[in-house]
């Protein structure tokens, strides 16, 4: 009964932390929040319980969100960025493994978590992915709010700043952007989310039963993938994925213990190459994709840009950007890296050793 009572107690001061964070603009606000707010909780009074199945709820949740944001307009320009888009997926595959290596190599955190924390995905979803794996997920939840508020708040206004110095050297062929708006799946029943809730969960149940690392999570994205392209009957309300960021953040949170808070003292090595790394990858990527494909300057970068595909679009407009590839090779990221990245770890971690 106590459990009960402590489990409510748990979501609900991680609500009202979440709810804070987002009121005061920090980007991943509810996770970030109710991080907080469990943490306190756990580590002041030690009353927090979240079931460890939450990890596995989460999943299934942020899976089938992913799966539904790729639409059938998305795919029908993949043929014609294919080349940028693998250019983009190759160089932050190479960013993943060198500076999640780097971070091994020079600080306490272990491969596993080194890898996690570098992972150019969902802020939301990487860290509970990074939990299910077995990883420090707290400390990769930190580092992954540090690379969303660098997308989000710092590269936009570097890329500005660095094209208007240099926009008189433009002298490569551009390309034709592709200003027809997405064309978005009008498909918002609650018999779609009942269907596609269905799906993802017995995939994910499914995945989780294959010992596949993550399967429980890219399942998930693979089914409703499949249930939105193919039957365009996929659709998880955003207030679904909202419900899922603070139960994951509550989980995190009611994980964490005073040592950990001590330890954070050893991330600003890892934060400082994650930076480091990302600007790196932003720039000299950003270069190639603009000289190959005829990309604008601030095209190509924006597209090597760690942000997710919702705050692109914004950023993207405010910077009179109006090339909607970038923004679909965005929504390509996110349901690549989050189904393969994983795996990909996961293999180099067991050939090098935790």
């Amino acid at each position: 009964m106590m459990n009960i009572f402590y489990l409510f107690l748990t979501l609900f001061i991680g609500s009202i932390f979440g709810l804070a964070a987002v009121k005061i603009k920090i980007p991943g606000g509810l996770l970030a929040g109710a991080i907080v707010g469990a943490a306190i909780l756990n580590i002041f009074f030690g009353t927090t319980y979240v079931p460890n199945e939450t990890k596995l709820f989460v999943q299934i949740v942020a899976g089938a969100f992913i799966g539904c944001i790729m639409e059938k307009s998305d795919v029908k320009r993949i043929p014609i960025i294919a080349k940028p888009a693998a250019i983009m997926l190759i160089s932050f595959l190479i960013l993943n493994l060198s500076a999640g290596l780097l971070i091994y190599l020079v600080s306490p955190l272990d491969l596993l978590t080194s890898l996690m924390s570098v992972v150019p995905g969902g802020i939301s979803d990487t860290p509970i992915i990074a939990a299910a794996m077995g990883a420090d997920a707290p400390k990769v939840a930190v580092l992954q709010i540090v690379r969303q508020v660098l997308g989000i708040g710092v590269f936009p206004s570097l890329i500005l700043a660095y094209d208007r110095s240099k926009k008189s050297t433009e002298k490569y062929k551009k390309r034709e952007a592709n200003t027809e708006k997405r064309k978005k799946s009008k498909t918002k029943s609650w018999q779609s989310f009942a269907c596609t809730f269905i799906v993802a969960a017995i995939a994910g149940i499914l995945g989780s039963m294959t010992k596949i690392p993550s399967a429980s999570f890219s399942f998930p994205i693979i089914a409703v993938l499949i249930l939105k392209l193919v039957f365009d009957f996929a659709y998880i309300p955003r207030w679904a994925k909202k419900c899922a960021q603070v139960l994951s953040g509550c989980y995190l949170g009611s994980n964490i213990v005073l040592q950990d808070l001590l330890e954070l003292r050893y991330l600003f090595i890892p934060l400082l190459i994650i930076i480091i790394a990302y600007m790196i990858n932003c720039f000299f990527t950003g270069i190639i994709i603009r000289k190959t494909c005829g990309f604008t300057r601030k095209e190509s970068m924006l597209i090597t840009t760690p942000a997710g595909a919702s705050d692109m679009a914004l950023i993207s407009s405010d910077m009179g950007v109006e090339n909607t590839d970038v923004i679909i090779m965005q929504v390509l990221r996110a349901v690549i890296v989050m189904t393969f990245f994983p795996q990909i770890i996961h293999i180099v971690v067991y050939f090098i050793g935790k």
